[in-house]
């Protein structure tokens, strides 16, 4: 299938530069100020309630970013990154678990789970997880080395589409029962939480929260522009050719291995920076972030947003995790039924997506007739 149309594909033309200032302006100037500088009395005052959940959002945005990168430009559809995300998370996590220092409910400076299993020492995954600097390139290492590892094999095989989904699915479930026992010295079912302390700041501070949250604004808009810049590049083009034809691809001389291992790479560097973001804002990390599920859904975000574009996938994830974040406290037992019902309506009725439904009604209002799926990104 060719490029989805996008209303929003010219983002960095006038327009575009416009709205992303306002977004950056919103994000970094107008929420900090209402939460940190209006009083909670004020019906202004934006509470620390929004600020987590809008700030795990926008990891959430990152992740769908990521999938779009490899899912709607190249055609590998993954059904795993959910690991790729914990990862980060858990190498953020065991920074965080070793800031609580004695502060712990045993008082030692081993983490709570460790003394109550009767560890004498750090396993050695923990060496070095002291130091922030050595956290932050364990946050991009693990999920790159593992997936560049991983990606190297299932492409020289020439293990595509539906086979590849599989597998990837399989991985992320084989890592969450690993990461389940308590022997492998990553706390089990209950992971890290109770955090006290990231580079020596109180993080549960307003303050701090809103450090957090201000840095993952940042990354999600420079992994926008990078986004941006990679798939209107040659790079992009290539990538796009090797989603719509690969052998035709290959007989022009192009090694597409390395092509797919390199944008693979770098979407799961994005999920590891995005689950680093997301464990000190929320508070928890737990192999349960891995399950299949959690995957699954990642797709059903850039599926609803708008495949093959970039503010799709951000606009699906918001849209998904909002509507998430307000189903699970009215009707609870009415989520899931409702995410495969907006799946589902997606799937039959807007194969392009939000994103597409707003290129249609900004043609309508304009009086010409939509661009079809498939023309390029460029004309949108």
């Amino acid at each position: 299938m060719g490029p989805l149309t996008s209303t929003f594909t010219r983002l960095y033309g006038t327009k575009g530069w416009l709205a992303l200032g306002v977004f950056a302006v919103v994000l970094l100037v107008v929420i900090p100020l209402l939460n940190l500088a209006v009083p909670e009395t004020s019906p202004y005052h934006v509470s620390t309630y929004w600020v987590t959940l809008i700030g795990k959002i926008m990891c959430y945005a990152i992740v769908a970013l990521a999938m779009d990168l490899i899912w709607g430009y190249c055609g590998i559809l993954s059904l795993g990154h959910g690991l790729f995300f914990a990862l980060g998370g858990y190498a953020m996590g065991m920074y965080l678990m070793r800031q609580i220092g004695r502060e712990g409910q045993y008082q030692s400076d081993l983490p709570d789970f460790m003394v109550f299993l009767d560890w004498k020492e750090f396993p050695w995954q923990w060496w070095g997880t002291d130091h922030f600097l050595w956290a932050a390139f364990l946050v991009v290492a693990v999920p790159g080395l593992l997936a560049f590892v991983f990606g190297y094999f299932a492409f020289r095989s020439r293990v595509k589409g539906v086979y590849f989904s599989i597998i990837t699915q399989a991985l992320t479930f084989a890592a969450m029962l690993l990461f389940f026992r308590n022997d492998t010295g990553f706390g089990g079912n209950n992971g890290f939480t109770d955090f006290k302390r990231i580079l020596g700041f109180p993080i549960t501070t307003p303050e701090t929260r809103m450090a957090l949250f201000a840095l993952t604004g940042i990354v999600l808009i420079v992994a926008l522009l990078v986004g941006r810049w990679l798939v209107t590049s040659k790079f992009g083009r290539v990538l796009a050719a090797i989603r719509d034809a690969e052998p035709r691809v290959m007989f022009c001389g192009y090694d597409t291995v390395h092509y797919k291992l390199a944008i693979w790479t770098f979407s799961a560097v994005l999920c590891g920076i995005a689950g680093a973001l997301y464990v000190p804002q929320v508070g928890i990390i737990n192999p349960s972030e891995m399950s299949p599920a959690n995957s699954i859904e990642i797709a059903i975000w850039v599926a609803i947003g708008g495949r093959g574009t970039l503010v799709g996938a951000v606009a699906g994830a918001g849209l998904v995790n909002g509507a998430k974040s307000y189903f699970t406290q009215a009707f609870p037992e009415y989520w899931l039924f409702f995410l495969g019902l907006l799946f589902i309506l997606v799937t039959l009725f807007l194969p392009n997506g939000v994103v597409g439904l707003a290129a249609k009604l900004r043609a309508m209002l304009a009086g010409r007739r939509p661009a079809p799926a498939g023309v390029a990104e460029e004309t949108a």
